[in-house]
């Protein structure tokens, strides 16, 4: 289910509630509204609300930290990209072939991870992954002294560390972010506003109110999703980074 769609889930639930809630009032006997009844549903609100705020901050730490940790690795991968390229330059002119894939590589990484709108996906670049393809191709070259050696072995632990740079990217679908959480933050905020519409009398104040506090905590949902997903929906990781490479490739 897409971030958009669990906000507005999250707004019927609590605005619905909570407007909903003010409707009962009237229906209730004067006994269940006195000032007594009133302090213990607040009292015990107050802890739903606080246990809220708790977990709304785990969970809140929990996405940010998945987004920097893919912001991150998508930098270092682009410092990578380019040393290997460098070091392969410097290795000799028998490497052509090798920065030709690398940017050809870097060029459909960018076009399948950040797409320019309305353009077609990137042609298949074989059986064998770029990555794999461009290790193969090192570890065919043969040195000729300790220079080309030592070039060679640097290149093949940067490629491995794309290598594993890529794979983080892949199985960030599955984010850091449990549903049970937030499916829990949502039926306390539903409580929560359910509390508010209780006592509260059905006024155009009140409704502006509800609307508004609701699509302020739909809104935090929708932005945990969204870094909790750094390579879908309308908050990604920047494509920068990549796009510097490919400039400087080759040169």
């Amino acid at each position: 289910m897409s971030a958009i769609a669990i906000a507005a889930i999250t707004f019927v639930c609590t605005f619905g509630c909570a407007w909903l809630a003010t409707g009962i009032r009237s229906a209730l006997p004067q006994s269940h509204l006195s000032k007594e009844s009133q302090d213990v549903v607040r009292l015990g609100m107050g802890l739903v609300a606080t246990m809220t705020a708790l977990l709304l901050g785990l969970v809140t730490a929990a996405a940010k930290s998945t987004f920097d940790a893919h912001d991150t690795a998508v930098r270092n991968s682009a410092v990578n990209t380019l040393m290997l390229d460098r070091h392969l330059a410097r290795y000799g002119p028998e490497t052509e072939p090798i920065r030709d894939l690398i940017r050809r590589a870097v060029a459909a990484r960018i076009e399948a991870t950040w797409p320019a709108k309305g353009a077609a996906p990137p042609p298949p670049m074989g059986d064998v992954s770029p990555a794999e393809a461009i290790q193969n191709q090192i570890l065919a070259l043969s040195p000729g002294n300790d220079t080309q050696r030592w070039l060679k072995a640097e290149c093949l632990k940067l490629t491995d560390e794309i290598v594993r740079a890529r794979w983080r990217a892949l199985g960030s679908d599955v984010g850091a972010v449990p549903r049970a959480f937030l499916a829990v933050v949502i039926f306390w905020l539903t409580a929560t506003f359910a509390s508010f519409g209780l006592f509260a009398p059905r006024n155009s104040t009140v409704l502006a109110v509800l609307i508004i506090a609701s699509l302020s905590v739909a809104a935090a949902i929708f932005l945990i999703l969204e870094l909790d997903s750094p390579f879908g929906g309308l908050i990604r990781v920047a494509g920068d980074p990549f796009r510097y490479a490919l400039a400087n490739l080759g040169k």
